[in-house]
């Protein structure tokens, strides 16, 4: 329910703001500057900040030996039994909560060579569930030309016919835009930007005409257009989409159904298109393996600490353990995974008998859409009732800096109570907002805030991981910081605690939405460049239980 905060309400979040900057404000150098005598908190600390840490032994099995967790594969199915080895070794009930099905894929070896002009390796790996190549191709390349109008397009499409096409812009520079920033002259970086400009309007043009779209996004045109590249006998096609970063590229999913789908590396999309575009008949030879396996359970992984004095109340503990498979899934979310898990290792060694039931929930397909979040949620009407607070994590580059109360009115008072009794090593740096907006999107927590009950995210700085690890094909183990690995895990089973044992519910009672977007920059957007709900609180989804389409 949306009600106006009442004054004494925002002096409140005000003063509990004030209070924790004040308190927590200070940089402290010591590891034992415990603001209370809570041995509970202590022993929290030793387990997760000292040598009773098995963040990186259980980040490492995860990440390099199990590796990408798509949904539908093996790789996903080995981490929910590598899950339910270690809760249950520990002695923490775990079940898996089966919701649907899902489509079976498993990933072979992708290989790719540039034959002519000149031999080259290229880097190369297919899109998710796409089909492999059948054998080994050899094929000349061909680029996306300059479309007007539909004759144009009926006019080119024969020519495709037994050829692999690139569909995606090329680049102009594969150079980091800071680069260009801090060595470039003005004059230089502004002629790349506006030639980049006008390049790109040109391609994405000729993409809506190919794809029949009058308008919309370049990826979501290139989905249509490889798809109208099959039916016309294309062999494979090429895509590729630059992160702006050294080496970073996105990989995503195909749309084809019979032909491979291949992403290629910013640097050598553009050598192969290049070639093409400048009539140098690039020449590729393709081996690309998958296979689809049929029907495969859909299920999330969820493990249970019941409370023995308020079992219907419920803590909850969630990131998601899906992830894209162009590399192994590190920062999006295999540290949000470790995070979590670790945090039940720790609460079972200091917190065995919680007052509150604690519920960690390693969720399936969030990069589909939420789904695996969003049926719990659908099934489990006893935990949304009973819900005291759920916490998730979803980019785990860095340490937990920013932590919005999501509209909730009392969210921040609570908070303050939690925090005063969490070592200030790791509280000094977290930006409370108080009391926030709702998001519009995002991540798990978004499957829960719509009920809506209290649900928080645990957010790490933003631009960076974007940039770098969101969804590339270098998210890789080298990637964690294990120290504020280490503290978020701490953070997370403090924070589960202190909600766990808190005397009072945290109220649902919400702010009112403003009607019209607030002037100037909003914090959500700078941190998770989502954008915050306005006029209407965000609304939960319908339960998705198949493979959309």
């Amino acid at each position: 329910m949306e009600r106006n905060m009442p004054n004494n309400q925002k002096l409140v979040s005000l003063l509990c703001s004030l209070w924790i900057l004040i308190v927590f404000g200070t940089e402290n150098g010591t590891s034992q500057n415990f603001p209370t005598d809570d041995q509970t908190i202590k022993m929290i600390w030793e387990e997760g900040m000292e040598e009773g840490s098995r963040a990186y032994d259980l980040a490492q099995v995860l990440m390099d030996s199990i590796g990408p967790r798509l949904t539908g594969t093996p790789g996903y199915r080995r981490a929910a039994e590598w899950l339910e080895s270690v809760y249950t070794e520990w002695d923490v009930d775990v079940r898996r909560h089966e919701y649907g099905t899902w489509r079976g894929w498993e990933r072979g070896i992708t290989h790719v060579d540039l034959l002519e002009p000149r031999i080259r390796t290229l880097n190369a790996t297919m899109m998710a569930w796409s089909p492999g190549s059948g054998g080994v191709v050899e094929a000349e390349v061909l680029p996306l030309p300059t479309l007007r109008n539909q004759a144009d397009l009926e006019a080119w499409l024969p020519e495709v016919n037994g050829k692999v096409v690139a569909i995606s812009f090329p680049e102009p520079t594969c150079r980091a835009p800071e680069s260009w920033e801090e060595h470039a002259t003005a004059a230089s970086y502004e002629r790349l930007l506006q030639e980049k400009e006008t390049a790109e309007g040109t391609w994405t043009r000729s993409l809506l005409v190919a794809a029949g779209m009058e308008r919309g996004s370049a990826r979501g045109a290139e989905a249509v257009v490889a798809r109208r590249l099959e039916e016309a006998g294309a062999v494979a096609v090429f895509r590729s989409l630059w992160s702006d970063g050294w080496g970073a590229d996105k990989i995503f999913d195909a749309s084809t159904e019979r032909i491979a789908t291949v992403q290629l590396s910013c640097e050598d999309y553009g050598l192969v298109t290049r070639l093409a575009l400048n009539d140098q008949s690039p020449t590729v030879r393709i081996d690309a393996q998958a296979e689809f396996t049929g029907s495969v359970p859909a299920f999330n992984v969820v493990a249970t600490m019941t409370g023995s004095e308020l079992p219907d109340e419920y803590v909850l503990l969630g990131a998601h353990l899906d992830s894209w498979d162009g590399a192994s899934g590190a920062t999006d979310n295999g540290t949000g995974t470790i995070m979590m898990l670790e945090a039940a290792r720790i609460l079972k060694t200091a917190y065995p008998n919680p007052r509150r039931t604690i519920v960690i929930g390693h969720w399936d397909a969030e990069e589909r859409g939420l789904i695996g979040s969003n049926n719990f949620q659908a099934d489990h009407p006893e935990v949304m009732q009973g819900l005291q607070s759920a916490f998730n994590q979803d980019n785990g580059t860095w340490r937990v800096d920013y932590i919005r109360m999501m509209g909730f009115t009392d969210a921040g008072s609570h908070f303050a109570r939690w925090f005063s009794a969490i070592p200030p090593e790791i509280t000094q740096y977290i930006e409370l907002d108080i009391p926030g907006l709702p998001e519009s999107g995002g991540s798990d927590h978004m499957s829960f805030l719509c009920v809506p009950a209290p649900s928080f995210r645990f957010q790490s700085n933003y631009p960076d991981y974007r940039q770098y690890t969101w969804h590339t094909g270098i998210d890789t183990f080298d990637k964690i910081v294990f120290d504020d690995l280490r503290n978020n895990a701490t953070l997370a089973a403090m924070v589960a605690y202190m909600a766990s044992e808190d005397p009072e519910r945290v109220s649902r009672q919400t702010v009112t939405l403003p009607t019209v977007p607030l002037p100037g920059p909003m914090r959500v957007s700078r941190r998770t460049q989502n954008s915050p709900s306005i006029g209407q609180w965000p609304q939960c989804r319908p339960a998705t239980r198949s493979f959309p389409g």
